[in-house]
């Protein structure tokens, strides 16, 4: 696996609606690989390559992470922001920022002292208003570098714990490096039809890329590609776990956005066993994915399923993933991608 890439994509910053970085990354590393390669307006990226028949598949692999956006510099040179994505506020205590103005800048997420807390105070749950940027700049330096509408990201290294890998943004920078490797296992084999991979924007903020990319595609079949909550952790009951790590890739069955096309599943899990491929069924109650926008944002909609990547501690800096679960992740799209044609997907 390549450790390096993936290491390389997760530190580069992409809030939502601030993808440029990213893109221009994958741009550079999938090149060599498609037949042609377009952006559109709102910044998704599509890398395309001709198969056998006009038929269409697409695959939606968001480049955005979560982040923030400075709405407010007090007289101090204080930062006050608004959130790009979901947030636990208790995650956001004693991080470290990389608020991205005329440079980058590093800060600290910081609220009021404990030791100067009232006994209320200390027993409330944080809230995100209680948090604020510091640069340790003076307000004159701040203001020089930093103004309102800057994106700003987290910072944290990536590391590599046993068989998992650990960083932020893994949600859903592991999707865009399986989508990566996809293309390079497809090199040079016939496809059976045209194969959309399209690196989408702003999926944290509502599946808003997608959408628009999955207008421009009209695909006939879809995949989502995304990551999944591992709950496999003290406390969860086993009906809680969702996915566990470890255990091999995910098929989703549905979330809260979508109800995968039972034909796909089908086909998802015949291709999974065919190749001995270890995976998982997800049902995920709550959240969703590109596959919303792949499978409706077409007249009659498109046969759409998706892959899940299993991930501990989501929408923190300390999401974890299984290597096994992410190289079982690109065999399957492989494979699907390879095989699309073999499969009977009347009703």
């Amino acid at each position: 696996m390549n450790i390096e890439l993936l290491s390389k994509i997760c530190k580069t910053p992409g809030a939502p609606g601030f993808e440029k970085l990213v893109r221009e990354l994958v741009k550079k590393e999938i090149e060599p690989y498609v037949d042609r390669i377009e952006e559109d307006n709102m910044g998704n990226l599509y890398a395309i390559r001709k198969g056998k028949s006009d038929k269409k598949a697409m695959i939606g692999a968001h480049m955005d992470e979560i982040g923030f956006i400075i709405t407010h510099i007090d007289e101090n040179g204080f930062l006050r922001f608004h959130t790009l994505g979901g947030f636990d506020p208790k995650t956001l205590t004693a991080q470290r920022v990389i608020v991205h103005g005329k440079k980058d800048i590093i800060g600290v997420m910081a609220s009021k002292p404990i030791h100067v807390m009232t006994t209320d105070e200390r027993n409330k749950v944080a809230k995100l208003e209680d948090y604020f940027i510091d640069t340790g700049l003076s307000a004159e330096e701040v203001k020089e570098q930093i103004e309102i509408g800057n994106a700003v990201t987290r910072e944290r290294e990536f590391i590599e714990m046993g068989e998992c890998v650990n960083s932020k943004s893994l949600d859903n920078r592991l999707a865009v490096f399986i989508l990566i490797e996809t293309f390079k296992k497809l090199h040079n084999q016939e496809l059976p039809c045209d194969v959309y991979g399209v690196f989408t924007v702003q999926e944290e903020v509502g599946i808003r890329g997608a959408n628009v990319s999955a207008l421009r595609v009209q695909p006939d079949f879809g995949f989502g590609l995304d990551t999944t909550i591992a709950y496999d952790l003290p406390g969860a009951r086993e009906h809680e776990k969702i996915t566990k790590l470890g255990s091999g890739t995910a098929i989703k069955i549905m979330d809260a956005s979508t109800i995968c096309d039972s034909r796909m599943v089908r086909y998802m899990k015949k291709v999974a066993d065919k190749n001995k491929i270890t995976w998982q069924p997800e049902i995920l109650t709550a959240g969703g994915t590109d596959t919303a926008g792949i499978q409706r944002m077409r007249e009659g909609g498109s046969i759409a399923g998706a892959i899940s990547i299993p991930t501990r501690h989501l929408h923190q800096v300390i999401e974890m993933a299984n290597k096994n679960d992410i190289q079982s992740s690109i065999e399957l799209l492989t494979n699907c991608l390879l095989e699309l044609d073999s499969f009977d997907f009347n009703w």
